[in-house]
């Protein structure tokens, strides 16, 4: 068990709380849950209940036990909904009114997990919140947690979710499409499964496994790509469907085991859902530009500031908002009618919308996946990183870049800047429709590299030689542009 005293691993990054499970159990958790509760959770008219749920990791259970026992100290009530999707823990919170307790690492490896708070009625924290909770942490001392506790059991969450889809898609929606289910350990395996059945698709599960299976939505790991390809050479399924542990970040891959990008997701759901503006942050492809939304928002990195642009969007006067991020979370800012049907708000990361409405759209165009996608002229994207970087020197480099004239210089054997974003990093457009971005991970030492262009070839090369361009920059080997 550790103590608040040895939590070097843990930090809230993109969204919400992460770090090695030897770092998080016992105390830390206690001590992170009880200064969410006083910071937050605890504000003048707030219900005092936090539900509470987790994902299939063999460390969420004790987790969220420990949770219960920090809210029973600070004489909130806790409501354990049991294993659901994160969404479905916001959707809880929104009806109860309460604050929220996510136990999850969401795609990162089963030794580390995480905490995702939501405020009272189901709002993400944001990063003043963030800053409230480390302040309370810091008043709190480092006390051990008390013992276990019960808390109220709350089993028709994860239905009443399901309700929400289904109450907006119709039960033939999906009718004559073969959709197999990646189950693995998503904590939406089953879920997911019936959703699709119940839309009229055949959903055949596969893949299922006991053990945790770290899925990543964006950087797919070769081992998920080269099985998600053998499964789908058998010409059996239309498309294969999954999501990221707790279930907030979708994967779709089409008949031939290509994978969608996460940011063609989104840009799919919103014109499927009709949006007038759309949220995204720097690192989605330009397509969305281009597609005709009357106003497109971009944002820093994470989930926060997402919401925040969707918020500003609703106070300028849009009506059907909506944000997606690059790795396909799809969030919704309004009510939405679709077909006579409306789908409630829910502005935070979830998986279920942007599959249904991906596979929807496929089907009302009567398109395949590849064809829906060709059509929407979307560009290339890749992205890689740089390990073992510290913050100073990714730092250094991205104030060089802000500098036009080093950036011209740098940028030379590769193209002509013709635009420059600063919000994140260092966007660069480039002539020829493309785009190359650095910035410093907001979880890990690391500086990344994206890069947009009209073929994989073009990205995949674009990125490869920012990274060694970056590397000699930083290291001091060559000069501008001399790494190729």
């Amino acid at each position: 068990m550790s103590s608040l005293k040895s939590m070097s691993s843990l930090k809230f990054g993109t969204s919400g709380l992460r770090g090695l499970v030897t770092d998080l159990e016992g105390g830390p958790s206690f001590a992170y849950a009880a200064a969410f509760l006083a910071a937050i959770g605890t504000e003048a008219g707030a219900r005092r209940e936090v539900v509470v749920g987790r994902d299939l990791r063999d460390s969420s259970a004790g987790i969220a036990a420990t949770v219960a026992a920090a809210a029973a100290a600070a004489g909130v009530t806790a409501i354990d909904c049991g294993a659901l999707p994160t969404p479905a823990l916001a959707l809880e919170a929104r009806r109860r009114g309460a604050c929220a307790v996510m136990v999850t690492g969401s795609h990162i490896p089963e030794d580390r997990n995480g905490l995702k708070f939501y405020r009272p009625g189901g709002d993400e924290i944001t990063k003043a919140d963030e800053a409230a909770i480390l302040a309370a942490l810091g008043a709190a001392g480092d006390a051990p947690p008390p013992p276990a506790v019960p808390a109220a059991p709350e089993p028709d969450a994860i239905a009443r979710y399901r309700r929400r889809s289904l109450d907006a898609f119709g039960p033939d929606l999906l009718a004559g499409r073969t959709v197999a289910v990646y189950q693995q350990s998503s904590v939406a395996r089953d879920l997911l499964a019936d959703v699709l059945a119940s839309c009229g698709a055949r959903a055949v599960p596969i893949g299922r496994s006991d053990t945790f299976v770290p899925i990543d939505t964006e950087a797919h790991r070769p081992q998920d790509v080269a099985f998600i390809r053998d499964v789908m050479a058998s010409g059996r399924f239309d498309a294969l469907v999954t999501t990221d542990g707790d279930a907030d970040r979708p994967l779709v891959a089409d008949a031939d085991g290509r994978i969608l990008r996460g940011d063609v997701l989104g840009l799919i759901t919103a014109r499927y859902l009709g949006a007038d503006a759309v949220v995204v942050p720097v690192t989605a492809g330009s397509a969305i530009e281009r597609t005709g939304f009357p106003r497109v928002l971009r944002t820093r990195v994470g989930s926060p500031f997402v919401i925040a642009g969707m918020e500003q969007a609703r106070r300028e006067g849009a009506t059907v908002v909506c944000g997606f991020e690059a790795n396909g979370g799809f969030l919704l800012g309004s009510d939405v009618a679709i077909g006579g049907r409306i789908l409630p708000a829910l502005p935070t990361r979830d998986a279920m919308l942007p599959i249904l409405a991906t596979l929807a759209a496929a089907q009302a165009q009567g398109l395949s996946l590849a064809d829906l996608v060709a059509a929407l002229d979307a560009g290339q994207t890749a992205s890689d990183r740089l390990g073992d970087v510290a913050a100073e020197r990714s730092g250094a480099l991205l104030g060089r870049l802000r500098d036009a004239a080093f950036r011209r210089d740098f940028l030379r054997p590769v193209g002509s800047p013709q635009a420059v974003d600063e919000q994140d990093g260092v966007r660069i457009v480039l002539d020829g429709e493309r785009t190359i971005h650095f910035r410093a991970s907001g979880n890990a030492p690391e500086l990344r590299c994206y890069a947009e262009a009209k073929s994989e070839r073009e990205a995949e090369d674009l990125v490869r030689w920012g990274l060694a361009a970056a590397a000699a920059a930083m290291d001091g080997t060559a000069g501008p542009g001399g790494a190729a």
